[in-house]
């Protein structure tokens, strides 16, 4: 591996480990043992030294289209790539399973039930009962139901979100490259290697090149995107190139076979980073100089009279934006509706009930459901 460089992996004993569409059915067409019994390999070695491992993996689309050939040369619509997820997924959990003399179980999730608080406690309920069952929790995004509004939207960030529920210590993100480079390497020779990013910057997402193969969605901004997610909660990741075998056994050595994304030093809760990375913003909540410092530098609630306007249409529970100018300053969880909100901006908590004819409680937005951005 020409761009090696010895960086010792961290201890870790349950991981998530994510295969794209790339490694699952190299040329798109139909599944391939290629790189999946190495992968798979891995998965029962680490098991067989008492490991926990998740497996988040892509190609039921791919899958699909290997029984529907004449659509595997054009772009296809909405509901032919749900019917290609429909046939591909009993495909692609065989194709897994056949590998394992271990029980696996499929999992099959939604943005929802990511975003719906109960759903994401019920999710992580089951992936950590499989895991007590010695069982390999199998995960994809439920292709043949979503549409592009309530998506996760690729493997990568679900991947992060599924290491974040299952409280696991380390992502693993399989690609075709061997990690993050200044520029991408299969156009250009001189990329030079990172073998380490200590903090997750925009000029980091600078480095990143555009979208991957025909049937793979994510591309080097995704996995950007899920390391940031998961090291947030104190998830080590590793960027490697699954397509060698090398690979696996750095791994098994404890060595980084790619780019190691460090965990935050300090990482933040469970809820709220579930508010942060989980939740999508459905409105803005202008605040003014006094509030910004209140909640930036002094820890406390947002209340209504530090609020000077609001957009977009938002209900009581909803994620919004808290912002200063142009500045974004934080994400919480709203106590009132868009409507109420707009009466009350402005306003003293002790006026609310007089002018909304009820009273829900003082803060807009309360500390515990605040994540300063």
């Amino acid at each position: 591996m020409k761009h090696f460089t010895h960086i010792e992996l961290p201890e870790w004993k349950r991981a998530v480990i994510k295969v794209g569409s790339a490694l699952v059915a190299p040329e798109g067409k139909f599944l391939s043992n290629t790189y999946t019994l190495d992968i798979a390999g891995f998965i029962t070695e680490c098991r067989n030294r008492g490991k926990e491992m998740i497996l988040v993996t892509s190609g039921a689309v791919a899958a699909g289209i290997s029984r529907q050939p004449a659509l595997a040369k054009r772009q296809l619509s909405m509901p032919e790539k749900q019917a290609m997820a429909a046939i591909g997924q009993p495909l692609l959990m065989a194709h897994w399973s056949k590998y394992f003399d271990f029980p696996c179980a499929q999992l099959l999730l939604t943005y929802q039930g990511i975003n719906e608080r109960q759903r994401f406690v019920n999710a992580r309920n089951t992936i950590l009962e499989l895991l007590a069952q010695k069982t390999l929790p199998i995960v994809n995004e439920n292709d043949t139901v979503v549409v592009d509004e309530i998506k996760v939207g690729d493997n990568d960030n679900l991947a992060a979100h599924v290491a974040a529920l299952a409280e696991a210590d380390i992502l693993f993100i399989c690609s075709d490259v061997d990690g993050l480079f200044d520029a991408d390497p299969r156009i250009n020779t001189g990329a030079h290697f990172i073998p380490q990013v200590n903090k997750i910057t925009q000029a980091i997402y600078d480095l990143a090149g555009g979208r991957g193969s025909l049937y793979a969605i994510g591309g080097m901004v995704t996995k950007i995107q899920a390391a940031e997610k998961a090291t947030a909660r104190g998830i080590t990741t590793v960027v490697f190139n699954g397509s060698r075998r090398l690979s696996y056994q750095y791994l098994l050595d404890g060595i980084v076979p790619g780019t190691l994304f460090c965990q935050n030093a300090s990482p933040i809760t469970a809820k709220k980073h579930w508010i942060l990375h989980a939740l999508k913003s459905k409105g803005i909540i202008y605040i003014d100089a006094g509030a910004r410092k209140a909640v930036r530098d002094k820890g406390a609630s947002l209340l209504p009279s530090g609020i000077l306007s609001i957009e977009g249409r938002f209900k009581q529970g909803d994620a919004v934006t808290l912002q200063s100018g142009n500045q974004i300053i934080a994400r919480g969880i709203c106590q009132y509706d868009s409507g109420d909100l707009d009466k009350i901006k402005g306003k003293k908590s002790t006026e609310i009930e007089s002018i909304l004819g009820y009273f829900h409680r003082d803060e807009v937005i309360h500390r515990d459901d605040l994540v300063l951005m």
